[in-house]
């Protein structure tokens, strides 16, 4: 107890910004004294400085916590613009036969694209592109089952919304076949 009233009161010391020299002297007993008055035995010790914050006001925090729930808030509208954001083709869980590998996904939204958006078709989590006609030709997609995602982007690149997530395989003549 005694030391963590000798440490808070090095504390109170070092925040006044006073530059007072502090001195540290031990007893016979090994108690440890801390002082700005010179004694005999007494040691320099050096303080550096403490870091010290001001915290803002009352009023502050509550205008900054206002502004951020009308930032949600238009966040939550902007990402509630499009009812609807989904593969018009492929269907999902479809196979189908393609030799050379060359698909077209076809993509759409309710309403239609705002001014400004895009939509952003990734296969197998790898963009593919980004158009606001909703058509996306690939060529050489290798046989097998893939995973293809929509959203919708911004000028920014920033995503206003997702959409439809699809599986489906495609079937390549294989070299060995």
């Amino acid at each position: 107890m005694k030391k963590l009233v000798v440490v808070f009161g090095l504390l109170a010391l070092a925040a006044t910004g006073a530059q007072a020299q502090v001195y540290k002297s031990v007893d016979e007993h090994g108690n440890v004294t801390y002082t700005d008055e010179a004694s005999s035995g007494g040691e320099p010790v050096d303080v550096k400085p403490v870091t010290t914050v001001t915290l803002p006001k009352a009023e502050q925090v509550k205008a900054f916590e206002e502004r951020q729930k009308k930032e949600e808030g238009s966040k939550q509208k902007a990402s509630a613009r499009y009812s609807r954001v989904a593969f018009n083709s492929p269907e999902n869980d479809s196979a189908f036969h393609s030799g050379s590998g060359d698909m077209t996904f076809a993509v759409s939204s309710q309403p239609g694209l705002r001014p400004g958006d895009l939509f952003e078709v990734s296969l197998d989590g790898q963009p593919i592109g980004q158009n606001a006609s909703g058509q996306f030709p690939i060529s050489n997609v290798f046989r097998g089952t893939h995973n293809a995602s929509v959203r919708i982007v911004d000028k920014d690149g920033s995503i206003v919304q997702e959409g439809q997530t699809i599986t489906f395989t495609i079937h390549r003549p294989s070299v060995q076949n």
